[in-house]
């Protein structure tokens, strides 16, 4: 985060084993009404933030370095999509405040992100981010800059000045200070802050995150979220940081998300020197996840900082710690904004962020509840939609093992039901009762329970973060899917598909597979299992905005399976989600 903090963006929708943002723009009905009801941020972001790893120094060829390496490593695939650029992108001449232009809005360090032809730098920039299909942050503090006032800059499209709408209270600008409050009773005190967002807008800003935010910065926010719907660009907006937690409505009413503490990184304190974090930092999010719970929900999410998870040693964490990490953010429905240097990815930890059982968990938008609390025994739980029952088991110490139980009945599961590693993929068989399991320090065991007599059903959104969507397929909003958005343009090509990844069996043998699927009049899915034969399944339907059902019978295979739609001919219908029972 410019930081003391970071930011980030999203907008997706989900159910079931998740959902991920999509990289072009919605084709279908407007997104449903949610929290913070300017069309985005209704998954939690999936992405990287310039502040931990970058920190002070940012540059053009960093940011679209980071870009490329999200593309590359699969990432991108994996469902990340945000490219966010923290603080220092713009002109600090010292504690008088950010150099403006003429119209009192930051302006552009150069010297970093030089100007391309006429281009703008951070334009330039977000271009970048663009084409590598992916989505682009930027930072801001509220307020206005001393310089805007001392120059008394002109308020673009209106009579008023600066000087018109400036007071005299300091605001929290935590590296360049020199920025002071905005009297919004002021005639130009909205225009000013909607001049910016449109400028925002016009270089090609997906996300916006205010740092500094507290509760006397209200007007603030509500000036902010209106600027940017306004702009008619959907923009996601994130508040940083260590909001407080009365004002937790507020927050939900007027933006995407927000920090609920201080910076996960531990800079000078770290346990091991000129590392990001520490587990100290780690474990103070678990009162967090617990305390919060009740506030998030899809278009509004609790932010508990940048994910630290992808470059070994250097993150401060050990393997256990950080599948820890990434498990609680997942069970909180948090944002999984990265802080590594994804240019320099651990293979194994690369493992761990793409892995799409455990990203469903995260992007189902469910927070999950605390449900044993005892000392260095924490665990956590939430129902899906599906049924289905996610539960992480934490050993809490740093330093030593223990046997972490919870009784089944306090997950909601009474009687029986089969659970799954989701780390691993791995069928645990059978459980009941009270579950225990003996974990290293600082690891834990996430597990997600088919309760007997629930059929076993599992859906998955077509748009989940797991899935592969190929080719020209694309997500669109769809206000009668089950998870507000769809697949639409599969087939009419080999290339354009969508694969369901994640579907996890404890044996091999018959399923029903359901389909939800629009279309008007008749088409084709060709479905492959685990790249075996086509199944062809013609359906019909009577329009691309109400769902229909057809079902038929696969085969599946012990572990993890795949399934792919797709018609390399003609174009199959678009696709809503699957049920496999």
């Amino acid at each position: 985060m410019g930081r003391r903090t970071r930011g980030i963006r999203t907008w997706t929708a989900g159910i079931g084993l998740a959902v991920v943002a999509a990289v072009l723009p919605p084709i279908g009905a407007a997104a449903p009404v949610h929290a913070e009801n300017n069309g985005v941020g209704l998954t939690p972001a999936l992405g990287w933030s310039s502040w931990s790893s970058v920190r002070k120094d940012p540059t053009a060829a960093k940011v679209d370095a980071q870009a490329d390496a999200m593309k590359s490593s699969g990432l991108a695939a994996a469902g990340f999509q945000y490219v966010n650029l923290d603080d220092f992108w713009y002109q600090c001449p010292g504690s008088q405040g950010p150099n403006v232009d003429a119209n009192g809005r930051w302006v552009t360090d150069t010297t970093k992100f030089p100007a391309s032809g006429g281009t703008d730098g951070i334009k330039a920039v977000a271009d970048h981010v663009h084409a590598d299909g992916l989505q682009f942050g930027l930072y801001v503090t509220p307020g206005v800059s001393k310089q805007a006032v001392a120059q008394n800059s002109a308020i673009l499209g209106t009579s008023y000045h600066v000087k018109d709408i400036a007071t005299t209270t300091a605001e929290k600008n935590y590296n360049c200070k020199g920025m002071v409050g905005i009297d919004y009773s002021k005639p130009g005190a909205q225009q000013f802050i909607g001049s910016w967002a449109d400028e925002f807008a016009s270089w090609g800003v997906d996300y916006v995150k205010i740092d500094g935010v507290g509760t006397a910065d209200v007007p603030d926010i509500q000036a902010w979220s209106k600027a940017l719907v306004q702009t008619g660009r959907p923009i996601h907006l994130e508040l940083s940081n260590n909001l407080a937690i009365g004002s937790a409505a507020t927050w939900k009413q007027y933006s995407n998300g927000w920090r609920t503490s201080g910076d996960i990184e531990c800079y000078t304190s770290c346990t091991t020197p000129g590392t990001l974090t520490d587990w100290t930092h780690v474990q103070s999010r678990f009162g967090q996840v617990a305390s919060w719970q009740p506030d998030g929900g899809p278009g509004a999410f609790n932010d508990y900082d940048s994910l630290e998870v992808g470059n070994g040693p250097a993150t401060g964490l050990t393997d256990a710690e950080q599948q820890s990490q990434l498990s609680l953010w997942a069970l909180g429905s948090g944002p999984l904004i990265l802080g590594t240097d994804l240019t320099n990815l651990n293979a194994t930890e690369l493992g761990y962020l793409k892995n799409s059982r455990v990203l469903a968990v995260d992007q189902d938008a469910i927070d999950a509840s605390r449900i044993v609390d005892n000392g260095n025994q924490q665990v956590y739980s939430k129902k899906e939609k599906d049924g289905s029952v996610v539960i992480g088991l934490f050993n809490y110490s740093g330093t030593g093992s223990t046997t972490v139980s919870v009784p089944l009945s306090a997950a909601g599961i009474s009687g029986s039901g089969t659970a799954t590693d989701l780390w691993s993929g791995a069928s645990l068989g059978g459980v009941s009762g009270t579950y225990s399991v003996n974990l290293g320090p600082g690891a834990v065991r996430l597990i997600r329970v088919v309760p007997s007599g629930s059929g076993g059903g599992v859906t998955i959104e077509a748009e989940a973060a797991g899935n592969t969507i190929a080719g020209a397929a694309r997500v669109a909003t769809c206000a009668a899917c089950s998870g507000g958005h769809k697949v639409g343009y599969i087939g009419n090509g080999a290339a354009n598909s969508v694969t369901v990844n994640g579907i996890t069996e404890a044996a091999a043998g018959s399923h029903t597979l359901t389909i939800a699927y629009l279309v008007s009049g008749s088409r084709s899915f060709s479905i492959s299992v685990n790249g075996g034969p086509d199944i062809v399944e013609t359906v019909s339907g009577s329009s691309f905005a109400t769902p229909a059902s057809a079902s038929v019978t696969v085969q599946l295979n012990a572990g993890t399976n795949t399934i792919k739609f797709h018609n390399d001919t003609a174009y199959a219908p678009d696709l809503d989600a699957i049920t496999v029972s």
